[in-house]
């Protein structure tokens, strides 16, 4: 019983780390720190700065869907759909 009770506990830590989640969920931290630094040094304005955290925001509520789709895991190919809209941002930060 002791086993299956580590087993069941371990699994909620799992999805919140799985390797996929945490890359994407590490780019948009990452962009998030970028697009302050800029908005910072006024490479940004403030309109663009706030349609880029809401295009960041947008996909880490499309990560979050999918993971809960597949149990708090994403699949290949939504981890790639997601880093290519991450691209697309990341494009437009610091033009």
């Amino acid at each position: 019983a002791a086993g299956a009770v580590s087993t069941a506990s371990a699994a909620t830590p799992w999805q919140d780390h799985h390797p996929r989640r945490v890359e994407v969920n590490h780019r948009l931290d990452n962009q998030n720190h970028r697009i302050r630094e800029e908005r910072r040094e006024g490479d940004l304005t403030a309109r663009q700065a706030h349609r880029l955290h809401r295009a960041d925001h947008r996909i880490r509520m499309e990560e979050h869907r999918m993971a809960m789709r597949h149990h708090g895991h994403l699949t290949r190919a939504e981890q790639r759909h997601l880093n290519h809209q991450e691209d697309r941002v990341s494009h437009r930060i610091g033009r």
